[in-house]
C-alpha cells in the first residue's frame, strides 16, 4: 500500500493499492497497443490533444496545484507556478514538434537521402517527488509529440499527483494507454525496463538510483536518459550589481524550500564584497515567511519528508562541527527546517562536497577568477553554474572553464522548454527540452534512394 501524506500536519491523505504482477502486464500490453496506433497519428492530430491538455492545466492549475502543496509540502504560490509551467511545455511542443523532427535531408551520391524521426515506443519515466507535475510534463509532452506513448513511475509519496497527470490527459482526449501510471515500488522496475514492449527509459533522480537504472538499461541495450543531483555555485565577482544579486540568490536557493536538483547550493563570493552580500544576502533570509503551505503568503514550506530534514540538519551540523559558523536559522522541528546560511565553508565540509537537498547554503570566499573556478568545479556534480559579473569579456571568457551543464549569466539555472536541459558528471546524461530532448526518444532512420 503506498501513502501520500501531508508533511505539514503529518495527516494520510490517500492510499493507494498497489499493482499485482498481472496488472502490470495489462498496463504494459495496453500501452503497447496504443503506441501501434498512436504512431500513425498525424503531428496536427497529436497536437491539437496536447494543446487540450495545456488548456486543461490552466482551467483547474487551483485543483492540481492542491495536491501538489498537500502531498509534499510546496506553498501553493509555487504550485500554481509549477502547474503554468506544465502548460508552456506542452503548448511548445504542440507548436514546434513537427518541425523539430521534420526530415533531415542531406545532399550524397543519392537521388534522394535523409533523416527520418521515427518514435521508439513505450517509454518508462521514472519521476521525483519535488516537482511532482513539472518533471513528469517535460518528459511527457516531447515523448507523445513524437510518437511514443508513456509509463509513469512515481515517486511513492505522490501518488495523488501521478493519478491527477493521467487524468489530465484523459480529460484532454488522449486514447487509453498513451500515458499511465503505474502504482508500484521500486522493486518492480528491473522487471517492468526487462520486458520486450519497453524501449526505452528516462529517469530524474538521485545517484544511486540513475546508476542503478542504467546499468538495467545498459544490459537490456535500451537508451536511457538520465537527470540526476546538482550542487550548483553562485559565483559572484567584485564588479557584479549585488542588489540584484543578492535577490537571485535568494531565489535560486530557497525556492520550492530548497528542493531543487539546479538549487543554487554553494556560494562563492569574491572576498571584496563578501562581507556586503552575506550581510544584505542575511537580511532577505531573515525575511521570508515560514509557514503553512496552503497560506498564499508563505514562501519557506516544510521539506518533503521528515527524514530529509533531519539528513539536512545532519550536514549542518557537521559542517559547523568542522569550523563553519551559523549566521542565521539552523533550526528543525519536524519536516521543517528554518532557512539557514553558513559562513567559512571549506571544500571538505558536508555543506561543499555534498548535495544538500534544502533551505541551507554556504559561504565560501574566493579570491580571483581562477579559485572561482576551481571551487565551483570542486564538485562530483555538473549540472549549471551561476556567474554574477557586469563584465561580459570576463563572463564569456569563463564560461568554457565551468564543467556544467549550463552557464547562466547574471540569472538562476533554470529549465526552459526552448533550451536543452542535462548535466554532466553525476549530473547524468542525455537531453531534456528543446529539439534536443524531443529527439532523445526516436530513430534517427537513415533514407538512401537510389533512383
Amino acid at each position: 500500500m503506498k501513502k501520500s501524506v501531508n508533511p505539514y500536519n503529518n495527516k494520510v491523505l490517500y492510499e493507494f493499492e498497489e499493482l499485482s504482477e498481472k496488472d502490470i502486464k495489462e498496463c504494459i500490453k495496453r500501452a503497447d497497443q496504443a503506441a501501434r496506433k498512436w504512431k500513425k497519428k498525424s503531428f496536427p492530430d497529436r497536437s491539437a490533444l496536447l494543446q487540450k491538455a495545456a488548456a486543461e492545466l490552466k482551467k483547474n492549475k487551483q485543483e492540481y496545484a492542491r495536491i501538489i502543496c498537500e502531498e509534499m509540502g510546496k506553498p501553493i504560490s509555487q504550485a500554481i507556478a509549477e502547474i503554468e509551467k506544465c502548460a508552456w511545455v506542452c503548448e511548445y511542443y504542440a507548436k514546434n514538434a513537427a518541425d523539430h523532427l521534420s526530415d533531415e535531408y542531406i545532399e550524397t551520391d543519392a537521388g534522394k537521402s535523409y533523416v527520418s524521426y521515427e518514435p521508439l515506443g513505450v517509454v518508462l519515466a521514472i519521476m521525483p517527488w519535488n516537482y511532482p507535475f513539472w518533471q513528469v510534463f517535460r518528459f511527457a509532452a516531447p515523448a507523445l509529440m513524437a510518437g511514443n506513448v508513456g509509463l509513469l513511475k512515481h515517486a511513492s509519496n505522490v501518488m495523488k499527483s501521478a493519478e491527477m497527470i493521467s487524468l489530465v490527459f484523459r480529460r484532454a482526449g488522449f486514447p487509453e494507454g498513451c500515458f499511465q501510471h503505474l502504482v508500484v515500488g521500486s522493486e518492480t522496475i528491473e522487471t517492468i525496463l526487462k520486458d520486450p514492449v519497453v524501449k526505452a527509459v528516462t529517469l530524474t533522480g538521485s545517484k544511486p538510483a540513475g546508476s542503478s537504472v542504467a546499468a538495467i538499461a545498459g544490459k537490456e541495450i535500451k537508451k536511457s536518459v538520465l537527470e540526476l543531483g546538482g550542487s550548483n555555485a553562485l559565483v559572484v565577482f567584485e564588479d557584479a550589481d549585488l542588489d540584484s544579486a543578492v535577490d537571485t540568490c535568494i531565489q535560486a536557493r530557497f525556492q520550492n524550500t530548497g528542493q531543487s536538483c539546479i538549487a543554487g547550493k554553494r556560494l562563492l563570493l569574491h572576498e571584496a564584497v563578501a562581507d556586503d552580500f552575506t550581510r544584505a544576502f542575511l537580511e532577505k533570509v531573515k525575511d521570508l515567511q515560514s509557514g503553512d503551505p496552503a497560506d498564499q503568503d508563505t514562501f519557506i514550506g516544510v521539506m518533503a519528508r521528515e527524514d530529509l530534514a533531519k539528513e539536512l540538519e545532519k550536514q549542518v551540523k557537521d559542517s559547523e562541527a568542522m569550523g563553519a559558523v551559523i549566521l542565521t536559522g539552523g533550526r528543525r522541528e519536524g519536516a521543517y527546517f528554518e532557512p539557514t546560511v553558513l559562513d567559512r565553508v571549506s571544500e571538505d565540509m558536508p555543506l561543499f562536497k555534498e548535495e544538500t537537498f534544502g533551505p541551507a547554503i554556504g559561504i565560501t570566499r574566493f579570491k580571483d577568477e581562477n579559485e572561482a573556478v576551481q571551487f565551483s568545479n570542486a564538485t562530483e556534480f555538473g549540472l549549471g553554474v551561476s556567474i554574477f559579473t557586469q563584465d561580459r569579456e570576463r563572463a564569456e571568457r569563463l564560461i568554457p572553464l565551468f564543467d556544467e551543464g549550463a552557464v547562466f549569466i547574471n540569472e538562476l539555472v533554470k529549465s526552459d522548454p526552448r533550451l536543452p536541459f542535462g548535466g554532466v558528471n553525476t549530473s547524468g546524461y542525455g537531453r531534456e527540452l528543446s529539439h534536443h530532448g524531443i529527439q532523445e526518444f526516436v530513430n534517427k532512420k537513415t533514407v538512401y534512394i537510389n533512383m
